[in-house]
């Protein structure tokens, strides 16, 4: 009797919510025998709930579970995909523009070409090179890094006086290419009489060996990347 009044009050509790609802399924579950242990409704599937449960009768056991009701009690949902992000207008392009090639940056100005001997000052052909060679590199090619000029002399002299007409030498490079509308900064370094490229006889005269020391007697530029 509790078997016949539990599937009574289920059944009109189904039968009512079929009538609201009109089961909104999308996939159909039918029974696999006449008589099975789940309700049906009037077309012949059974019953589910908004949920996509199969609704089950009192007498319901676990042998007579069916495919899609008690394996996969819901229906099966399509995988959603997210759309693909749209671009941010707002966020800045951070992408890195490819490194200069840094040798093409670095320039060595022989000092015979660039200064009178003994002197510090910038000669005609040296700004005619700097112009031609030098500004178009800096500025096109070598971005805004750090530009390095060092001066050099030759073993002729002073200790101390070499290092400062070194020095001076490089200043004068600097201070042109700032004229020349170059705005990276620049350091300027004296070197002296280190790191000679030459080898001269100490037999040789004077003007012999000045000719011969012409290597030494340079003005070196070079770009440090940041």
């Amino acid at each position: 009797m509790r078997h016949i009044i539990a599937l009574s009050l289920l059944l009109g509790s189904a039968l009512g919510f079929a009538a609201s609802s009109s089961f909104a399924q999308t996939t159909d579950v039918h029974a696999t025998t006449e008589k099975n242990a789940y309700l049906q409704d009037g077309r012949g599937p059974i019953v589910r709930s908004q949920d996509g449960l199969c609704w089950r009768s009192g007498y319901w056991e676990q042998n007579d579970a069916v495919t899609g009701c008690d394996g996969t009690l819901t229906p099966p949902v399509m995988k959603a995909i997210a759309p693909a992000l749209a671009e941010n207008p707002l966020v800045a392009n951070t992408e890195k523009v490819p490194a200069a090639n840094v040798a093409q940056c670095n320039v060595t100005l022989l000092s015979d070409q660039t200064f009178s001997f003994g002197r510090a000052t910038l000669t005609k052909v040296a700004k005619q090179r700097i112009d031609q060679e030098i500004i178009g590199k800096l500025t096109n090619l070598c971005g805004n890094g750090v530009i390095i000029v060092t001066g050099y002399t030759d073993r002729i002299g002073s200790e101390k006086y070499n290092q400062k007409l070194s020095k001076q030498r490089a200043a004068s490079v600097a201070s042109y290419l700032k004229s020349k509308g170059i705005h990276n900064r620049i350091d300027v370094i004296g070197a002296g009489e280190a790191e000679p490229v030459s080898s001269c006889s100490k037999k040789l005269s004077h003007k012999q060996l000045i000719d011969c020391l012409s290597p030494d007697r340079r003005v070196v530029i070079k770009m440090q990347p940041n």
